[in-house]
């Protein structure tokens, strides 16, 4: 787990690594027995993990390490994405 800038929250939060991320998804319920019952055993393993209560599952699907980029050379805000060629924070190029 590593705190890192959401630009869907707009504030850090913690970020799962892969191994974390799959073992909080090993959670996720397959019932249709209703939308919260069905994910309250992973977002119970996501506050175990990161000591952050939330509750949005949501929030969970995109709050994972490998889905942002490296930090940006000009603000150091975390590229939205790994194939990001532009800094959504600052706008300016990703240098190749």
């Amino acid at each position: 787990m590593q705190m890192l800038w959401c630009w869907r929250c707009k504030s850090e939060m913690p970020m799962l690594d892969d191994d974390e991320y799959r073992q909080v998804m090993s959670y996720s319920g397959t019932g249709h027995d209703g939308d919260k019952r069905r994910f309250e055993s992973m977002l119970a393993e996501y506050e175990r993990i990161t000591g952050f209560r939330e509750t949005n599952p949501n929030v969970v699907f995109h709050h994972r390490l490998s889905a942002y980029g490296k930090p940006c050379l000009y603000c150091g805000k975390p590229l939205r994405t790994p194939q990001a060629k532009l800094c959504g924070n600052c706008m300016k190029p990703v240098p190749s």
